[in-house]
């Protein structure tokens, strides 16, 4: 039987790594195996290609295409073969980061954007997408707090406003796999929330 596949979306600072453990620990509690990833990265190639693509200026289409190489790496060896053997795989962004970062961010085209997600996927969606939504006050306040930002989190406001614009277009386009989570709560209330939500499923 197939497994689920759970991704977790949001700005940088909106607070979604904060809570795979609890993610993982409600669906553990159920006696499923669970494999936890992210993007980029998730192979030995993907977390090579996350160096360069998180401290190495490029032009906005070679990130793109980029990102989408070490997703298709990610599909074919981690994703696909932990869903087939029953897994639920919980992935710390996926395609929809890619619609907010370079679509809105960077102002890459959606339609080529469309093209690399059907052909790089094929029929691979997420199950349950949870969008951690903040304001961009309150993503600056707590990448401001970060040591060593990377090339994403120095950016200013304005990309940071046009990222959550496309995250929330993003949602609203596919109501059905989506859940938004107000990440400025208390963590105590998300994480009963996450608990309704992933007892949904």
């Amino acid at each position: 039987m197939r497994g689920k596949f759970i991704t977790l979306e949001g700005m940088d600072g909106a607070g979604k790594s904060t809570h795979i453990p609890t993610i993982t620990q409600i669906l553990q509690v159920r006696g499923l195996e669970v494999l936890v990833t992210r993007e980029p990265g998730g192979t030995e190639l993907g977390e090579r290609l996350r160096e360069l693509l998180l401290h190495q200026p490029m032009h906005p289409e070679t990130e793109t295409l980029l990102m989408f190489a070490a997703r298709r790496e990610h599909i074919a060896q981690v994703i696909r073969p932990a869903l087939m053997r029953g897994a639920w795989v919980i992935s710390d962004r996926f395609t929809d980061a890619s619609f907010a970062y370079q679509c809105g961010g960077r102002g890459v085209s959606y339609d080529k954007m469309r093209v690399l997600e059907s052909w790089v996927q094929e029929d691979l969606q997420p199950d349950l997408t949870l969008l951690f939504d903040v304001s961009v006050e309150v993503s600056t306040q707590r990448l401001a707090a970060a040591r060593d930002p990377d090339r994403f989190e120095r950016e200013n406001a304005d990309f940071f406003s046009r990222i959550r614009a496309a995250y929330l277009a993003r949602a609203n386009e596919n109501p059905h796999r989506f859940r938004i989570i107000d990440g400025s709560q208390p963590i105590k209330i998300i994480k009963q929330l996450l608990e309704e939500v992933i007892s949904s499923i």
